[in-house]
């Protein structure tokens, strides 16, 4: 994770600006006061493709609780949450075929609700989690804003596969609230405070099961509208020109950022000091990059995974196969057959 004043540069998706607002109004409170102070415009809340610095965010949040004087106030954002909040994501995970592919897009399109926030499932032995980790590193953290960010993916998880959804377990960054009761009422899970990230643990068998209303055109189509968004998100940053790079030479083997500097006529630290200031690494970059481009290659059914072995710059199909399963939980072939 990158530290500093990179920080300062990451944003978060406007509409969580907007639940901010609509459930401060239902607890009595104006919000246009505490947005004028925390330097958000609240009449451009509602734009589709609104961004806010997350720094102003982290004020907003501030702002509110004092407001409002609720401990839980994160949590009753959280029930504003409605797919249409997450855009072409929150569209895409309705139509998804399971839960596990909603969560799978919810990782890979992570950058889009907070472009800093490092999320992700992790298989584990008796749970397959989905963790959030970063927000450590925020000056002025407002623990509200993940009791948000973590309501709202359970939300949307009971939205899409129904009202028992329940997690295993759940981890949390803060320390325990006076409304805790809130927080057992919500989560229907044993929970852990005070945490080392926030995670959601859930039951394998229950991520596999089938949702009622899958739609894979409808799920391509959403995917690429939030794609689309991210480039244009992207365009003249570094990090976009990198990732070019990447692509251009994953199929003679794994990237050297050694060899990206040099194509972008840049020193090596100057690349890695720059990438950081967007809030990013090659590595980070390289990872992700192998990652979005495995997903889509193993729609193509044309394609062998010995291509996409090739193709993603890995020296044996076995590589490509343990990244994979990192990636999703499952192999290539597993997962085309499930698509």
């Amino acid at each position: 994770m990158n530290h500093g004043t990179d920080i300062e540069r990451v944003t978060t998706i406007g509409s969580v600006a907007a639940l901010i607002a609509r459930a401060l109004r239902d607890a009595g409170v104006d919000p246009a006061p505490l947005f004028k102070q925390a330097g958000i415009p609240l009449a451009e809340v509602s734009r589709p493709e609104q961004r806010y610095l997350s720094t102003r965010m982290q004020r907003l949040w501030a702002l509110a609780l004092e407001a409002t004087g609720d401990a839980c106030f994160g949590l009753k954002v959280a029930d504003y949450v409605q797919p249409s909040a997450l855009h072409g994501l929150g569209f895409a995970w309705v139509a998804s075929d399971t839960l596990r592919d909603g969560l799978t897009r919810l990782v890979r399109f992570s950058r889009f609700l907070n472009s800093y926030l490092d999320i992700r499932l992790e298989e584990r032995p008796a749970s397959v989690d989905l963790v959030i980790r970063g927000a450590e590193h925020w000056p002025g953290f407002v623990h509200a804003a993940q009791d948000m960010g973590m309501a709202s993916f359970l939300r949307m998880c009971r939205i899409t596969a129904g009202e028992d959804i329940a997690p295993l377990a759940v981890h949390l960054q803060r320390p325990e609230p006076d409304c805790v009761q809130e927080f057992e009422r919500l989560f229907r899970a044993p929970l852990t405070f005070g945490a080392v990230d926030a995670r959601l643990c859930f039951d394998r068998a229950q991520l596999e099961r089938p949702l009622p209303t899958p739609d894979p055109e409808c799920a391509r189509l959403a995917d690429q509208t939030v794609t689309d968004y991210l480039a244009r998100f992207d365009r003249d940053t570094l990090a976009q020109q990198v990732r070019a790079r990447i692509i251009e030479q994953l199929p003679d083997g794994t990237p050297h950022q050694e060899e990206v500097a040099r194509r972008l006529h840049l020193s090596l630290r100057s690349l890695q000091r720059r990438l950081r200031n967007e809030g990013t690494s090659f590595k980070h970059l390289l990872e992700n990059t192998r990652r979005e481009l495995a997903l889509q290659y193993i729609r193509e059914n044309h394609r062998s995974i010995g291509e996409i072995t090739y193709l993603l710059g890995f020296s044996e199909p076995s590589n490509f196969t343990r990244a994979f399963r990192r990636w999703t939980g499952r192999s290539p072939l597993e997962y085309r057959e499930s698509i």
